[in-house]
Formats: C-alpha cells, sequence, structure tokens
C-alpha cells in the first residue's frame, strides 16, 4: 500500500516529537539523579563501601579528696577479625584458642561471621595482657588484629571497693560511684572508617575519616585515702580478732555532709569482683544493712527530750533495774539497775528505765517527729545504688511499750548512715546535713573544675544550745560511763555505746548481737563523726567493749593527721578496776642512765640505743600520754653535745 507524502510527513514528525519527548524525559531525569537526589544516593553507596572502627574513650579517672588516684585507665590490648581477610579459618580459631584459652568452636565461629565487616573475639580476646597480644602479632593470622584499648584499674586493690564500685567488659559503670555517675565518667567514643571492596581491601586512593573520641570527666571524692585504710585496718583486725560475720564503719565531717571513709567487711577486689561471692560486691554495709540500733539511737531520745525541755540532767531518778509499761517488762542492762542517779548518769550508764521516762515525757508524736526530722524511716539520699529506707513503726500502731522500746533503740530498724548523719545533727549544732561522697568534676583535657558538689542543708532539727549540752552530755558518758574505752588521752571525745540483740526467725536471739559505738571529736568543735559496728562477734558481747576501742584507733590517728590540736580542758576519764591508767611520759634528755633508774618510776619500761652515759633523744616525747606499763626508748651518747 501507498504511503502518501502527507502521511510520511506526520509519522517523521510524530517520531521526531515523541524522541524529543522522550529526551527531555530522559534528561529531568537525569537532571533530577545527579543535581538533586544524587548527593543522597552517593553517600548511600559511599555508605555501603564504607567500615569503621571504634576508637575507644577513656572513662574519667576517680580521685580522692586530695588528687590521690582512686581509679584510672591503663592500657589493654584487644583482639578483632575482619572475616572476610581470614584465609584459614580453621587454623586461625586453632592458635587464637590456644593463646586466648578460648574454645576453638567459638573463636570459629567468629571468624567466619558472615556479613559482618568486624567482629571482637570475645570474651577471651577483650582486654588482654601485653604477652598475649605479643603473641597474637607474631602469629601473623591474616584477618585478625591486635588494637589498643583500656581497662579499669584500681591501684589499691580493695581500697574503698564499695564505694569505688566496678565495671564491667565494655568500661561500663556497674557498682558504686562507677555506677551513679556512669553517665559522667564515660566519654564519647570516636571512630576511624574507610573505604573497601567487598572483600574487606581498602579502596585504592580512598582516605580515612577520624572522629576524635572525647573522655569523661574527672571525678574527685570526698574521701580521704588515709582515712579509709585506718578505717579499713581496724575493720580487718576486728573480722580476725572476734570472728564476726561483718563490719562496718563510717567516717563523716558532720559540719558538711561529706563522707571521709566508709567500708564494710567482708570487702572484694573491685579488679576481680568475679571471684567473690555476689553479697561481698553487691552489698555496701554501711548503707544497705538496717537492724535495731540499740543504745546509739539513745542520742535522738535525749536530744529530743532536752530540746523540748522534758529532762534537766541535774534531776534525781532511781533505776530498780526494771520499769513496767502497759503489763510490760523492760529490764535495763544491768541487772539489779543502777540505784539512786541523776538524769546525766542515766545517759552515762545507758540506763533504760531512764530512757524510758524520757520517752514517755515526750509522747509518741513529739518522739517520732523528732525521729523523723533527723533522718530516720528513709533514704539519706547519698550519692550511692543500693541505699536501704530502715523501718519505723507507723504512728497509729505506737502504743506505751512501742513507744518505751523506740525510746532506747529498740523495735526500730536503721541504717549506719542514717545513724551517722543523725548523729552528726545532734552534735554539729542541730543541722542535719546530706551525706555524700561526690565532691568535684574537671575537665580531662584542662584539668580545670567543670563543678562543684556543695554541702546541702536538709534541715534544722534542734538549737545551737540544746546541741552544745548533748555534746557535753555524750563527753561525758566516754569519760565517766558506758564509752571509756573510746577516751583519747588529750582529745575531748564524746559518743555512745550500742548493743541489740538481732532478731532471728521473727524472735530475739540471746546469743547474737550487733555491737556499736558512735564518736565524735573534739567535743567542743566536732570535726569527725565516726561510726563502727561488729555484727555477732565470738565472746564477750558489748560494744563498749568491742567498738569503742575501733573508733578510739581510727579517731586518734583521724585526729593526728589531720592536725587538730590537743585540748587542754579534757573531762578527766573514771577509773575502775581493771582499767589500764594513762601516764605522762617524763622528760629524760640531758639525763644520765643512773640518774634515770633512780628517778623512773614503775609506770614505764625502759629502751636504749646507742653508747653512752647521757640521753639525747627519747621516743615518745616528754608530756606524751600512753597506757602505764608502756616502754620509753632513749638514744644515749657519750656527752649531750654528741650526734
Amino acid at each position: 500500500m501507498r504511503v502518501s507524502s502527507v502521511t510520511l510527513r506526520r509519522r517523521l514528525w510524530f517520531t521526531l516529537l515523541a524522541g524529543a519527548v522522550i529526551f527531555v524525559v530522559l534528561m529531568v531525569r537525569l537532571a533530577y539523579v545527579q543535581l538533586w537526589i544524587g548527593p543522597d544516593l552517593a553517600k548511600k553507596a559511599e555508605d555501603s563501601w564504607r567500615r569503621e572502627i571504634t576508637v575507644t574513650d577513656k572513662r574519667g579517672e576517680i580521685w580522692d579528696r586530695n588528687g590521690d588516684k582512686l581509679a584510672y585507665n591503663i592500657s589493654s590490648p584487644t583482639v578483632f577479625a575482619v572475616p572476610v581477610q581470614v584465609k584459614d579459618p580453621a587454623g586461625t580459631a586453632r592458635k587464637l584458642a590456644f593463646i586466648l584459652q578460648m574454645d576453638e568452636s567459638k573463636v570459629l565461629e567468629l571468624v567466619q561471621k558472615p556479613k559482618v565487616m568486624l567482629v571482637y573475639i570475645k570474651p577471651g580476646g577483650r582486654k588482654i595482657s601485653e604477652e598475649k597480644a605479643e603473641e597474637i602479632r607474631k602469629a601473623n593470622l591474616p584477618g585478625i588484629y591486635v588494637a589498643e584499648d583500656n581497662k579499669r584499674y584500681y591501684p589499691y586493690g580493695g581500697l574503698a571497693a564499695h564505694i569505688l564500685g566496678f565495671t564491667g567488659i565494655d568500661n561500663q559503670g556497674l557498682s558504686g560511684i562507677e555506677a551513679e555517675y556512669n553517665k559522667e565518667l564515660t566519654g564519647i567514643k570516636g571512630s576511624v572508617s574507610f573505604l573497601s571492596d567487598a572483600g574487606g581491601r581498602k579502596m585504592p586512593g580512598s582516605t580515612d575519616q577520624f572522629s576524635e573520641p572525647k573522655d569523661g570527666l574527672n571525678l574527685q571524692l570526698t574521701i580521704d585515702r588515709y582515712l579509709q585504710s585506718v578505717l579499713e585496718r581496724e575493720l580487718d583486725q576486728a573480722m580476725v580478732k572476734y570472728q564476726a560475720k561483718n563490719s562496718m564503719a563510717i567516717i563523716m565531717d558532720p559540719k558538711t555532709g561529706e563522707i571521709l571513709a566508709m567500708a564494710g567487711r567482708p570487702g572484694y577486689d573491685p579488679e576481680h569482683f568475679r571471684d567473690y561471692p555476689v553479697e561481698a560486691y553487691n552489698r555496701n554495709l554501711p548503707i544497705w544493712m538496717t537492724y535495731e540500733p540499740g543504745s546509739t539511737f539513745k542520742i535522738i531520745t535525749l536530744a529530743a527530750a532536752l530540746q523540748e525541755g522534758k529532762v534537766n540532767l541535774n534531776e534525781s531518778f532511781h533505776d530498780p533495774g526494771s520499769i513496767k509499761v502497759a503489763g510490760a517488762t523492760l529490764h535495763c542492762w544491768k541487772r539489779g539497775g543502777h540505784g539512786s542517779e541523776t538524769m546525766l548518769e542515766v545517759v552515762e550508764n545507758s540506763c533504760n528505765p531512764g530512757f524510758v521516762v524520757m520517752g514517755q515525757r515526750l509522747g509518741k508524736e513529739k518522739l517520732f517527729d523528732y525521729i523523723t526530722r533527723f533522718g530516720f524511716g528513709k533514704k539519706t539520699g547519698v550519692d550511692l545504688g543500693g541505699e536501704e529506707n530502715g523501718i519505723l513503726f507507723k504512728l497509729k500502731n505506737v502504743g506505751p511499750v512501742e513507744l518505751a522500746t523506740t525510746s532506747f533503740g529498740q523495735g526500730v530498724s536503721v541504717t549506719p548512715i542514717q545513724q551517722v548523719a543523725a548523729v552528726a545533727a545532734a552534735v554539729n549544732g542541730g543541722k542535719l546535713y546530706w551525706p555524700h561522697v561526690a565532691k568535684a568534676w574537671y575537665n580531662p583535657e584542662t584539668g580545670e573544675k567543670v563543678s562543684s558538689v556543695e554541702p546541702k542543708m536538709v534541715r534544722q532539727v534542734i538549737s545551737e544550745d540544746t546541741s552544745k549540752l548533748v555534746r557535753q552530755t555524750l563527753e561525758s558518758v566516754v569519760a565517766q560511763g558506758t564509752g571509756k574505752h573510746a577516751f583519747l588521752e588529750g582529745y575531748r571525745v564524746g559518743g555512745k555505746t550500742g548493743t541489740a540483740q538481732k532478731v532471728v526467725n521473727g524472735r530475739y536471739d540471746p546469743n547474737e548481737h550487733i555491737v556499736s559505738f558512735v564518736g565524735f571529736a573534739p567535743a567542743d568543735d566536732p570535726k569527725l563523726v565516726i561510726y563502727a559496728a561488729v555484727d555477732d562477734p565470738k565472746g564477750i558481747q558489748f560494744g563498749g567493749l568491742i567498738a569503742a576501742p575501733i573508733v578510739k584507733n581510727i579517731m586518734g590517728d583521724a585526729l593526728r593527721y589531720l592536725n587538730v590540736p590537743p585540748r587542754q580542758d579534757q573531762i578527766a576519764r573514771e577509773y575502775v578496776y581493771g582499767d589500764v591508767k594513762t601516764v605522762a611520759v617524763p622528760n629524760l634528755v640531758g639525763m644520765t642512765v643512773e640518774d634515770i633508774y633512780d628517778d623512773l618510776n614503775a609506770d614505764f619500761n625502759l629502751a636504749k640505743s646507742g653508747t653512752g652515759n647521757v640521753v639525747v633523744n627519747q621516743v615518745p616525747k616528754a608530756g606524751t600520754k600512753v597506757d602505764q606499763g608502756s616502754t620509753i626508748r632513749i638514744y644515749l651518747a657519750k656527752n649531750a653535745d654528741s650526734d
């Protein structure tokens, strides 16, 4: 069929028009792809080629209040594999498993992992020793790399372990301060990224991209490393001496709420926490353990009664050894009682019937109001995890007997940290402070202080005048009452003993006690409040005989370390039969040996060093108060001018 020229021209124009339209569409599409979505497509392509290796940040250091490092990071290599580069998976797995002491099948599974650019050989290959890292490098295994990493290091082992806590395999805080301030201590990870082909090989001409990590903040604690070591030394000795189940102690600055030292026993090493029972590292006893406080709680009753004017310390009281309350007979710890005594002597003797009377005069509403105002019955809010509330009677359930027993520390449950904070408030002028262990944050690069944790007063509980009277009364307890074994020659120490039966299977067990003592010094201007408790000590179970000497030893070292000057107006200690007396060391310098033997009485033993006949030095120094029978070491020379 013949096509006319008109039709032919129409077809030609149509074809040209269609071609033009298609060309325009393609150009528009090309422009759209190139100019509009081209950058996104290029990025997606690059992302599919780009491989990334994480660069670990450094976790912030933890310091004591003087800047001593309690926790920091040390280099610890980590092994990883690029599976597509592993040429001999079976052989590689066998060699790695041998070096890293891992299961060979587990290693083989990791090095053959499909569709994975990079895989860590864990757990055995994470944070390994430098010796193992060098073995792997020498093995020269294709696809296996050793990267620099870091792990947490605690230079003093188990010191302050329950405060510091520990970290996991990825340096994440799991316990203690490490967990409480994990966000601030943790930095931001960096990375190194590069372009590679499907075989994991770096693309020629491509450049690496580096994102620098940002280190975590450094944390300064209120803890003093020396005081912490003194406190833990005494707890360790108590555990051995008394074969106790547990022991715990706290040192607090009563004017700020700063915790200067705190520990519980049994302890653990945070670097090897997995080697210990869970309860050893998971329970910070000073803030976790709850128990009936016993007579240390009488400080609260005393403070409330004095504040409300319900007791005069000079008034007379007669203690027959027990008191009847609503048909129940409540006994004093001293069978037969203390007889006639003043209310001051009630406190000195820790007389239960006398404190029952104080509680009765206050009434349940007033007494329990003061108990809660002193911080009992709820958490103190200390910046450590695992704190318990303690337990108080609900006011509607408090009858005459509950009021009476609460007044001398029975029937309520408290934590050591609550007791320390409350006693600090009773003796520091009446101010209840928030106890805390964080002091300040520092920039790891510049060393500049970022922020400080300021002392925080919760409330005023009693007046300054009442607090002064509480201090004086408790100083008398140490000098002339049940706290004599905390008496520290040359310093004014106040405090209170505590001996509480433990509840076992819902009943008081006459053979299990928690013995405690809380003390403070100097009594005229307290710098320290120290609490110590021993759980179920073997042998004689009295707070005055076991816990008071612990506090005395800690207090003596602490006051000397802090350069707190001795006091001259100390209440004289009342000695009873069997007590070891303290005597002043005489000045022997300049005397001859013959003169010393003629004049020195039986209060001292003598030890000599050097040759000659004249004393040129002595230890202890003249005027030092020591136990009767102590040894004086003299240093001799031929004459007083000799070296």
